[in-house]
């Protein structure tokens, strides 16, 4: 079955809300094995509106809107389709009762502009929404082509998404006969470019094949997305399982983990494995590191706390970072962030630590050390590993891939120890 999305909001447009209604659809939808075939945002104007619900019917023949549903005046996407279809809006007495019986349950008097709400197209299905003011809708035409309007506030569209439209969908499928499943698996990789991912796997795509491989780079890394469409369940199972198989044995070691995983988490495993625990020495991150780790539920068995060194003085008075060793290499060098390491670990009593030092900008930076220049230490018992990056990126991106790598740089010595 295949579906296109239109999500309605001026605010989507000019990057002030980031769409996350329309990631929830796709993944609850795909789930299901419902295919989206194109997704886009308008705004908050009702020709706008209007001819994105007429293209998308006259070529999938199924839309479902989020957005445009409240009492305001840019609220008009019920208008918009109503008019459209060629239906009236009518006052629906169970939603106006629903609605008065809302807000006297929160002591407030219902604004007249609320009123509006209990409005639906005629014929229209009312999905109801125990989670806030605008119902949902669904209205077919004599094709039986169908719009499902849903509103835009996050917690209430996922509510109607999961209890009313769905099943209402997964009906609608079978009926179509549809078998199949929309299925995904995601590996996650850190510490190489895209292009240097597409080499190690490129000779694996022809063989996924019905499956599709999606490159999505990010900051912690590349994560590498199987997907397989329409297939019955059993055999995407097992063709997503040979898949991510191939790509890890592929990647080796720069894979870390699948789906959500976590990098500080599986370091954070690997310490718990070894019953060690690990401190942080952090510059240019100022804490980042360490928030990765305290992110991690349970992670006070394993982490013990941190300095962050940003002024040279610190460095020396509370990690025993020598003066000589800053006089002569400089804050942003190897030989500081081992002295770092080595500090952490004695300053805290732990057999491992993670130091950083760096130039994130957007100034500071000189020819022999532009902005981006990082070093990174990761230190268990007697054995210090220290590298250099030149991070890529703005301020807030050369931090995070900063903190990514040297935890990376920790759960390669931990695995090789």
């Amino acid at each position: 079955m295949k579906l296109e999305v239109v999500t309605v909001g001026t605010e989507l447009l000019l990057g002030y809300t980031v769409d996350t209604n329309a990631i929830d659809i796709g993944k609850t939808l795909a789930a299901a094995g419902i295919e989206i075939v194109r997704r886009q945002s308008v705004a908050d104007r009702p020709e706008a509106v209007a001819a994105a619900v007429k293209d998308a019917l006259e070529r999938t023949g199924a839309v479902l809107t989020t957005g445009g549903l409240g009492p305001t005046k840019d609220d008009l996407t019920k208008n918009a389709v109503a008019r459209l279809m060629g239906r009236k809006l009518l006052l629906d007495e169970t939603v106006l009762k629903h609605l008065e019986e809302r807000f006297r349950k929160f002591k407030r008097p219902m604004p007249a502009l609320n009123r509006s709400q209990a409005e639906v197209p005629e014929g229209a299905t009312v999905l109801r929404n125990p989670r806030g003011t605008a119902p949902g809708l669904w209205i077919e035409d004599e094709q039986q082509r169908f719009v499902v309007m849903l509103p835009g506030v996050p917690h209430e569209m996922r509510g109607l998404l999961v209890e009313e439209v769905l099943p209402r969908l997964l009906a609608r499928a079978r009926d179509l006969g549809a078998v199949g499943v929309v299925r995904s698996r995601t590996v996650r990789t850190t510490g190489l470019a895209e292009s240097a991912v597409a080499e190690r796997v490129q000779h694996l795509e022809v063989g996924f094949a019905p499956l599709t491989l999606a490159y999505l780079p990010g900051t912690p890394g590349v994560d590498l997305r199987l997907t397989a469409w329409g297939l019955p369940a059993d055999e995407a199972d097992r063709r997503l399982t040979e898949g991510v198989s191939a790509l890890t044995a592929a990647l080796d070691t720069r894979c870390y983990g699948e789906e959500t995983t976590d990098l500080a988490a599986v370091v954070l495993d690997l310490l718990r494995s070894r019953k060690e625990r690990v401190a942080v020495a952090e510059s240019c991150t100022g804490g980042l590191l360490g928030g990765r780790l305290t992110a991690i539920p349970g992670s006070s068995d394993c982490f013990v706390g941190g300095v962050i060194a940003y002024a040279d003085a610190v460095k020396t008075a509370e990690l025993g970072v020598p003066r000589e060793i800053l006089d002569t290499f400089g804050a942003v060098s190897e030989e500081t962030v081992r002295s770092m390491a080595e500090g952490a670990t004695k300053r805290f009593d732990v057999a491992c630590s993670m130091a950083i030092t760096g130039i994130a900008g957007p100034g500071g930076g000189t020819p022999e050390k532009p902005v981006g220049t990082v070093w990174l230490a990761a230190r268990c018992g007697s054995v210090t590993q220290a590298i250099g990056r030149l991070m890529v990126g703005d301020r807030e991106e050369i931090r995070a891939r900063s903190a990514q790598a040297a935890l990376d740089l920790l759960r390669g010595l931990l695995t090789t120890r």
